[in-house]
Formats: C-alpha cells, structure tokens, sequence
C-alpha cells in the first residue's frame, strides 16, 4: 500500500519513534508524578525532556508551558471552553476544521458567544483586511487554521497574530497542518495558545497533542482531577502543566513524541518540508494534464502552501475515486474531511473531494504511479461516459 494520507496521520513511523515507545513499555512504566519510587521518578524525568524540546521545537518560553493532550481537538477545545465568557466574541477563517467549528458553534447555539467568518484569500493582505473588518468591540480573540486540511491553503499567521495584538486579543493557532512543516516560533509570532497533533508532521504516536501556552491560568480547565500535586485541595491546580492535565499521562505516546520530534529535528523541519513539495507539486503537474481530473488550487508552493491538495474526477463522487485508487494500492481520503465550509467555498459540497496528501516517506516513484493510475480511472471514466 502506497500510503498518501499523511494529512491524517504520518505513517509509517520513524523507527527511532518505535524504539522509545517500546522502550516506554519495557522500562518506563511507572505513572510519572505520582510515586517517589525512582521508576516515577525516572519516567517524570523522561516526560520533562519531552516537554523541553517541544517548548524549544516551537519556540515556548518555558517548558511547564506545555501541556500534553490526546490529540489536537482536545487541545483546541481545552481553549475554547476554557477562554471564552458569556458576551465574547471570536473571529475564525472560512478554511477551519470542524474540530474549530463545532465547539464554537456549540457555544454560539447556547447564546454564549458570538463568531464571524473571515474570508481567506490567496492574497496574504486581503486575508488580513478580511480578519480585520470582523474585528467587533466585544471579540475576544483570533483563532484560526494554520493551514487548510483539505485545500493546502497557508494561512499569513505572523500577520494575523500581529493583528490580534494589536487590538489586544489573543491568538490561537490551530497547527493540525503545520506542526513540524511550518516554522512555529511563539514569541516571534506573538502566539498565545499553540494546538497541535503529535501524530502527524511531528511523526508521534496517534494519541498524542500538544497546547503550548504561558496564559494556561487564564483557562476553565476541561478536565479536573488527580495530577500528583497539591493533592490536600480540593480545587484544581493554578499552576501549569497540572491546571489542564489529569489523570495519567499516555507516557508511551509522550516518549514517542519526543522521539519524532527528535527526527524532525535531525533531518531539519525545512529540509522535509521542500522534499515534501517537492514531491507533492510533482504530483500537482502530473495530475494538472490528465483529462477529466480537476483540481481547485494553483500549483502548490513551498512556503505558501502546505504539502497536499485535492481533486475530483469527472463521473465519480470522491468515495468512488478513492475507493478504485484503494483497490489499486494507494491509500487516499476522499469525502468532506471535516472542513464542511472549506469545501463550501470551493464548491466541492456536498461531493467532497480526493486528498492527496504527502510525508517524509513517500518517493517520486510512488508520485509517478500515482498520476499513472488516476490517468487510467480517468480515461476509463471517459470510455463509460462516452458509451452512455
């Protein structure tokens, strides 16, 4: 199986990223935090390293600024149930995932906030004016995509961090797409909560998350319960990481997050990245003469757009691409992939559209066999269409 669905998750797996899972299993199993024995001790430490690189991979100000979560959703909704008071207001981009969407709407339909929808344009200025004239006196903060999952589409978040600052909101960054292909420095960029995934372009674990903030003090924490300190109180925590973590930690998940970004960190974020492009806009153009393929974006870009893009072919629904192209060994994702208004702007709903979406493991070959098979669908498409 030719795997081009990294976008949902990286696979395979760095094989350093296997050796520390399985070293987590076979040596630190101990709950970090919660004994004096040193098999905690020694697992707490293991943990604390992991913090440390992600707070330094992305530019944190301190590693008790990291807070470890299952994934990128629960990140991004330890936020938004946490920040926002009845009467706020929220700006958020027309490209966002549902995993933006649905909680903000959620809190909208309980009339406790309120939220506009930014236009995103491929010109960086207008998607910065479209930000700017959502702005309303009681908006509270910016939160967006850094990157669109179905569409490659950068989002200029320096830009729209310096924007929020400027009328003094907070920012938050949503880095599904980004984190480990994107530079992401937080006090360069002015961002005040970072969400990421551990198991895409940082090659974790699936399980596995990231929320980076130094205003965690500012947040209703989603869960409460055991941390390991301060256990005579029966209140939460004040102090970070313990406010917005309970219960035991997915210590295994967690080393082998450290471990992926050790692998990022290795090879280089920007070296993988233009290889990934390089990859990916070899696709683009091969794809681009195919009769009968049609896609919704200009050639991707390093620096200006992610390592992914989608498609249709003429006659079938995106399931039905993707499952011939399953059949012929390629693993692909079609339908709405959770960005309902993403595909809304591109017209591809309620049809959805074929993701291609590229990793550090895939080859120029596989890109090659790739456009081979599509032109085969596509021709014998245009035979059947012909016939009826």
């Amino acid at each position: 199986m030719v795997y081009f669905d990294n976008a949902a998750t990286s696979f395979p797996k760095p094989p350093a990223v296997q050796t520390a899972v399985l070293t987590a299993l076979t040596r630190y199993g101990a709950n970090p935090g919660r004994s004096g024995h040193d098999l905690s001790v020694q697992t707490a430490r293991q943990v604390f390293e992991v913090r440390e690189k992600a707070a330094s991979f992305f530019g944190a100000e301190n590693p008790e600024h990291v807070v470890f979560t299952q994934n990128c959703t629960y990140a991004l909704n330890t936020v938004i149930q946490g920040l926002f008071q009845s009467g706020d207001h929220v700006v958020i981009s027309d490209l966002e995932h549902n995993s933006v969407l649905r909680p903000i709407w959620a809190l909208a339909q309980q009339r406790k906030i309120s939220y506009t929808v930014a236009k995103v344009d491929l010109d960086e200025e207008r998607t910065v004016a479209s930000f700017q004239s959502a702005i309303q006196p009681n908006t509270k903060a910016i939160l967006c995509t850094h990157g669109s999952n179905v569409f490659g589409i950068r989002l200029p978040a320096a830009k729209l961090a310096k924007l929020a600052k400027s009328y003094g909101l907070y920012f938050i960054l949503d880095a599904a797409q980004t984190a480990g292909t994107e530079p992401i420095h937080m006090r360069e960029m002015g961002i005040d909560f970072l969400c990421a995934p551990g198991h895409k372009g940082l090659y974790g674990p699936s399980g596995t998350g990231l929320l980076i903030t130094a205003c965690g003090q500012k947040l209703r924490p989603l869960v409460k319960g055991g941390t390991g300190s301060v256990s005579s109180e029966l209140a939460q925590p004040e102090f970070l990481p313990d406010r917005l973590e309970s219960g035991t930690l997915n210590t295994m998940g967690i080393l082998g997050l450290g471990a992926g970004i050790d692998f990022v960190q290795r090879h280089g974020r920007e070296t993988l990245a233009r290889y990934e492009m390089s990859i990916c806009r070899s696709l683009y153009q091969q794809l681009l003469s195919i009769e009968g393929v049609i896609l919704y974006t200009p050639e991707p870009i390093y620096q200006k757009s992610l390592p992914l893009f989608s498609f249709n072919i003429e006659g079938l629904t995106s399931e039905e691409t993707t499952q011939l192209l399953n059949q012929e060994g390629f693993a692909v994702r079609g339908g709405l992939h959770c960005a309902p208004d993403a595909h809304q702007k591109f017209h591809t709903f309620p049809n959805g559209a074929v993701r291609v979406s590229v990793g550090a493991f895939n080859t120029m070959e596989q890109a090659r066999e790739f456009a081979y098979v599509v032109r085969k669908i596509a021709k014998v498409r245009q035979h059947v269409a012909k016939k009826d």
